[in-house]
């Protein structure tokens, strides 16, 4: 054979993707052994409840007891399981469902079995009045979360509804009281479902999650469950209950009868304010089953491969879900469910956690699962531990799709790569809140290794310079200091050194501002001593006291909003703040989401949704403020996102209270808001009130009565102080005829009132305010109506002598109200300043909008004098000086504002404010000849 014919033989350079067989697995050998005849009952694909409920059915109908047929369908409904997880590879879901509808079902018949047994022997449980006693069997852990894992115990609680007694028999005999035939029922069940008969068991059964634990009662009334909330409920009960529902039975769910053990779990779970104090909470009950994890494995090193337990397990993916949760699922309904995956992106989703980080922890969670499965599978036990024979091993992993050779196991490979992700991510969100070591950071502060003695230790006024030293030791002699338990002083403590280490290490800080921001942290800290979440949010995230120290430093605003909204701080938290400018549209969806997820939970009430908007335009509001203190935008920036933050509030506003307007008459109203003012010329500043008019256009007979009552709830849902506190403070006096005119207008009356049609007309002044009113919130074909009218107003014919004088008579009754000291200039009122400037905007306006229609746009006084200059109505340069003068005059007062410092300054020692002062005065002269 000639050379080249030779045959050369092909390597494959991507070897075949390994399989395996769930005959590998002796629980599906003994399963095929015992119940061959009965494998076809359950019909093909993955079990589901009809099926599930269906294949009960044929073996009941077979003659097989209720305690027997539960079982058989369980090992059948197993079985089946197995073929489509290591041979179809289905998704998680598919198998976590399927055993949760099993547990469901098998639960819903055992009930109903033992209690027809129970009720022959004493008669049904009754209340005092006579009526049925529901009876709830709650899921919790993963039955709870649809999420149970093929061999997993079912972890129940029994409530029953109130207390009573039963019927008795015919002969009046058997009567007992409900809590003691609620407990035989407890029994009852246990050995249909728990008991191992010679058929196998249908799920193990744990009650040690009630009340009290195991030394509590097997039931409990909803009174007593609610006592026990508010008495008793530990830290980690509320993790546990998180995940909570009623699983059986379903008519009472179907009903809505069970509505009011949510309404008691809720609150118990889910706090109204930021709950950081969970944290410690948390950190105790990990150390526990870690320490435990730990016990069982010393000595036995192939228990460290636990996917549940140990380090990286599922259970710190859980616990990290729970916890964020925990923390904020008082604040943010729609992060509350019990799926962990669906969790995972919903917290992603409201910037809780990274999305790249949700991503990496559902994967890691996903394939933990699946192990864990292949795990249970292989004998039917309750386990989590990897097994150390080689043959299970590779089985599990080619079930997988992995290979596992002597030199090299992908199975473990991957493994340990997912339990790295989720140790890190976990470790670094339960830390300790230990300092940094000696050195880091490089501030060379003394004792930056330790914790100081305490409070009163001399070591915390190192370095400070006298005016703070004596600040600081006033804090400490504080009465609400000294009697402080010994727990938070150590937090307060540990919380005051980590603050001077932070500050010290920030060089972006001139030394002055250091010493501004440590004192007014102390002034911020000093109100809150009594409300530890927000202390605790501090020694949890270093991150967050750093950036707000800085914040500190910066301004002295920031600590005001602070003292007066402590629950926006955990907004420093979220890295997208910074970089980000105000999205209307995101932050309504974010709020409608929000109104749903109140809406699913029944707790869509106009308490919950007042607070809930005043949160999130807090939220919006420090983020702006922040943003503005880091020099992130502009003066102009900052007007013109609370003025769309101002919108969008006003929008959801109107939006839920006209679904709780008892006198609605239509699915949407014919309703409008229009913004005056600075809300109106997009120049709000922090805390500035709104000026709104409201019009409506509706030929219902009820409208002006319907809207007035609207109207009215919309400035309650505005300004009304609760515990989130408020909104705005709205001014309606520019409406027609001011506060002797009706709150709500239509809008055919408004445009005859603003046109002088009839004897009702219009002021000049209010001509004046129209010229920067526009449509804000509402219907929108009512907007170009409404600019329709406005315009209209703004170009119709003026005597401009009559109209110049009645404006400057009208600026100098403002003037003349501000008691200003002639040898000092204050930027808003004085002679030159910033009113001078929008009333010589609003007279070009009315004079001049005929002939120069594009004065009419709302652009702002800025932009305004820039047109006016164009077409000749100011002298070369004199509009663009003013504008220039505004602007800086407008930068001047907002970090005055933002320091809380004075506005007005001596004539004297103006600076670079003379100069435009004199342009705003030229400007003045140019308009009004004066």
């Amino acid at each position: 054979m000639a050379e080249h014919d030779t045959p050369v033989a092909v390597l494959d350079p991507t070897p075949p993707i390994p399989t395996a067989d769930a005959s590998h697995s002796r629980f599906v050998q003994r399963v095929r052994r015992a119940l061959a005849a009965d494998l076809a009952l359950l019909p093909p694909g993955p079990p589901r409840r009809a099926e599930i409920e269906q294949t009960l059915a044929v073996l009941l109908q077979r003659g097989r007891g209720v305690p027997a047929a539960l079982r058989v369908l369980r090992q059948l409904v197993l079985e089946r399981l197995a073929v489509l997880d290591v041979e179809a590879r289905v998704p998680v879901e598919v198998v976590t469902s399927a055993m949760t509808e099993l547990a469901e079902v098998t639960l819903e018949h055992a009930l109903g079995s033992a209690r027809a047994e129970l009720d022959a022997q004493h008669g049904a449980p009754r209340n005092a009045a006579g009526g049925d006693i529901d009876f709830w069997i709650i899921g919790m852990g993963k039955l709870g979360a649809r999420e149970l894992n093929v061999s997993s115990d079912i972890d129940l609680i029994y409530v029953y509804e109130e207390e009573g007694q039963t019927l008795g028999r015919a002969n009046g005999a058997g009567v007992i009281s409900a809590h003691e035939y609620f407990a035989q029922l407890a029994r009852g069940l246990r050995a249909l479902i728990g008991d191992v008969t010679e058929d196998g068991f249908v799920f193990r059964m744990d009650l040690a999650l009630r009340p009290n634990g195991n030394a509590g009662p097997p039931v409990v009334s909803l009174a007593m469950l609610e006592e026990y909330f508010l008495v008793q409920g530990r830290e980690w009960e509320r993790f546990a209950w998180l995940k909570s529902r009623v699983v059986a039975p379903r008519s009472a769910v179907l009903a809505g009868r069970a509505k009011p053990l949510a309404d008691a779990v809720g609150p118990f779970v889910y706090r109204r304010y930021l709950d950081y104090g969970v944290f410690e909470g948390l950190r105790q009950l990990h150390r526990k089953i870690r320490d435990e994890a730990n016990r069982r494995a010393a000595g036995r090193p192939e228990r460290a491969n636990d996917v549940k337990l140990s380090r990286g397990g599922i259970r710190e993916i859980e616990f990290i879900v729970q916890l964020l949760q925990v923390v904020r699922g008082g604040q943010f309904p729609e992060i509350r469910t019990r799926s962990t995956v669906k969790a995972l992106s919903l917290l992603a989703a409201v910037g809780m956690i990274k999305p790249e980080t949700a991503e990496r922890l559902a994967q890691a969670y996903v394939f933990l699962r699946r192990v864990e499965h292949r795990i249970q599978f292989l004998d039917d036990q309750q386990t989590h531990l990897l097994p150390t024979a080689d043959a299970d091993l590779r089985w599990i992993a080619a079930s997988m799709g992995l290979a596992c050779r002597v030199d090299a196991c992908e199975l473990i490979e991957q493994l340990c790569a997912h339990r790295e992700v989720v140790a890190t991510e976990f470790d670094a969100l339960l830390h300790d809140g230990r300092p940094p070591q000696r050195g880091n950071g490089g501030s060379g502060c003394r004792n930056c290794g330790g914790e100081p003695l305490s409070l009163d230790s001399p070591a915390l006024l190192v370095g400070l310079n006298p005016a703070v030293a004596e600040r600081v030791q006033r804090f400490v002699e504080h009465p609400r200091v000294v009697l402080l338990r010994d727990e938070a002083r150590q937090r307060l403590t540990h919380l005051f050194a980590r603050a001077r280490r932070i500050i010290e290490a920030q060089t972006t800080l001139t030394p002055a501002q250091r010493d501004e921001a440590l004192l007014r942290f102390i002034d911020w800290v000093e109100p809150l001593l009594r409300r530890d979440s927000y202390l605790a949010l501090l020694a949890e995230r270093p991150q967050v006291l750093g950036r707000l120290l800085q914040l500190l430093g910066l301004a002295r605003w920031p600590m005001r909003y602070l003292m007066q909204h402590p629950g926006v701080i955990d907004e420093l938290a979220d890295a997208r703040m910074s970089h980000q400018r105000f999205d209307p549209r995101a932050y309504r969806s974010d709020l409608d989401e929000r109104h749903l997820a109140w809406m699913r939970s029944g707790q869509a009430d106009e308490e919950s949704l007042l607070d809930t908007l005043r949160r999130a335009h807090q939220a919006e509001t420090f983020r702006i403020l922040v943003r503005d203190v880091e020099g992130e935008i502009s003066v102009e920036q900052v007007a013109d996102d609370l003025s769309a933050l101002a919108d969008a509030t006003l929008e959801c506003g109107m939006c839920w209270a006209w679904q709780h307007l008892r006198q609605r008459h239509r699915a949407e109203p014919q309703f409008a808001v229009i913004a005056y003012g600075k809300l109106g010329g997009k120049e709000l500043g922090y805390g500035s009130d709104l000026d709104l008019v409201f019009v409506y256009e509706d030929d219902d007979e009820r409208a002006a009565e319907i809207y007035a009552a609207f109207a009215r709830k919309l400035i309650t849902w505005l300004s009304l102080r609760t515990s989130a506190g408020a909104l705005y403070e709205i001014d309606t006096a520019l409406r027609p005829n001011g506060n002797s005119g009706l709150l709500v207008t239509s809008l055919a009356s408004f445009e005859r009132y603003q046109q002088g049609r009839g004897s009702n007309t219009a002021w000049t002044w209010e001509h004046q305010a129209i010229t920067r009113a526009r449509w804000c919130a509402g219907l929108p074909a009512l907007d170009a109506r409404f600019e329709a009218t406005r315009r209209s107003v703004l170009c119709a014919p003026r005597d401009f002598p009559a109209l110049r004088e009645e404006v400057r008579v009208m600026r100098e009754r403002m003037r003349a109200a501000q008691n200003l000291r002639a040898d000092r200039f204050e930027l808003k009122h004085s002679p030159g300043g910033m009113i001078d400037v929008e009333f010589a905007v609003q007279l070009l306006v009315l004079a001049h909008s005929a002939v120069h229609p594009g004065l009419m746009d709302n652009l702002g006084n800025i932009a305004l004098l820039g047109r006016a200059e164009q077409v000749g109505l100011l002298p070369e340069g004199v509009g663009t000086a003013a504008a220039d003068a505004y602007r800086e005059m407008r930068r001047a007062q907002h970090r005055a504002r933002l320091d809380e410092a004075s506005t007005a300054f001596d004539l004297a020692e103006l600076g670079p404010l003379a100069a435009h002062r004199e342009a705003v005065l030229a400007l003045w002269r140019a308009v009004f000849g004066a």
